[in-house]
């Protein structure tokens, strides 16, 4: 071949092998001046994201969090931008994150700022980096990113459900205290005080039967059993006014009477009024939201009782009340 075919020397030509010299020349000094400044500004977030957070209300925090989670994401690109132009493009410089196998559980945890400081403390390897179709390979970072975007959400949803629900029981009326208000009110004004009564099921003609003694209507206490049997006959012989009253649905009227008369069967308006007509008396009920005077048109001594719906330690509850000493 001729002169005119000959190319230029070679040695005016960088080649791969001198450029990836001089990049590996430079780059460990490079890399650690630079990952030195990476964790300077890692723990410079980490006290911006501690006292956002700190200061953070219910109503700020999600807010709060997404915006902490933006600054986290926005300064790891950054530095995974400038390592891979320092490690030509590879990023290799960065440690992998550790991850848990999702076979053990997939721990729904979103990576801190402290372990990412962590992690940046790592020295980088000096040798060079992978080809292309090897880097692109090893990179699964987009999909890991994605996941823990999806595990910050969720956990800023989960934050958010719980400061709502907080929210809505301070919200919340507490009916023991307003029932219990109640009471007191009318026991200081009617000059009464409560005697109490077993909660067992017989509760309210317990109370009745103790009403009646101390108010003179019988001579002596008559026990529950026999306040029973009495609201029992009369509520029988006078059928047409309370069968109308009572739950016959999954049972027959005489059933419904016999666990009046001989269980514990809780007794309620239809066994108070049997038992105010059956004594020639009236009686008061004590409760929210405002107290009932049953048979009131009887003319005989008025008994006086407190019914509960919240504030007794038992649920729904009679008892008796009697006269301040």
């Amino acid at each position: 071949m001729g002169d005119a075919e000959q190319l230029p020397p070679v040695a005016d030509q960088p080649t791969d092998a001198t450029t990836t010299e001089s990049t590996q020349e430079q780059k460990p000094d490079d890399l650690e001046a630079i990952l030195a400044r990476h964790r300077k500004e890692l723990r410079d977030l980490q006290s911006r994201v501690t006292q956002k957070k700190k200061n953070a209300t219910k109503k700020t925090r999600k807010k709060v969090n997404e915006e902490c989670a933006e600054l986290e994401r926005g300064l790891k690109e950054r530095h995974e931008a400038e390592l891979a132009q320092v490690t030509g493009g590879g990023g290799d410089a960065e440690p992998e994150p550790v991850s848990e196998p999702e076979e053990e559980g997939g721990k729904d945890e979103v990576e801190t700022v402290t372990e990412r400081v962590e992690e940046m403390r790592v020295t980088p390897p000096p040798s060079p980096p992978p080809p292309p179709q090897q880097q692109q390979q090893q990179q699964p970072g987009k999909k890991r990113n994605r996941q823990k975007e999806r595990l910050a959400r969720r956990q800023a949803e989960v934050e958010a459900a719980s400061a709502r629900a907080q929210e809505e029981a301070s919200r919340m009326t507490d009916h023991g205290a307003v029932e219990k208000l109640h009471v007191d009110g009318v026991l200081k004004r009617e000059g009464l005080e409560e005697v109490e009564v077993r909660a067992d099921g017989h509760c309210l003609f317990a109370a009745v039967g103790d009403q009646l003694f101390r108010r003179g209507v019988t001579e002596e206490l008559l026990d529950y059993r026999e306040v029973r049997r009495r609201a029992a006959e009369y509520m029988d012989r006078n059928r047409d006014d309370f069968e109308p009253f009572v739950d016959l649905e999954s049972q027959s009227w005489k059933e419904y009477l016999r666990k009046i008369r001989d269980t514990s069967a809780w007794g309620g308006q239809p066994e108070l009024l049997a038992l105010a007509r059956v004594f020639g008396v009236g009686i008061t009920v004590v409760q929210v939201p405002r107290n009932e005077v049953i048979n009131r048109e009887g003319g005989g001594k008025m008994l006086w009782v407190v019914y509960y719906w919240k504030g007794s330690n038992s649920g729904r509850h009679y008892n008796s009340l009697k006269s301040v000493s």
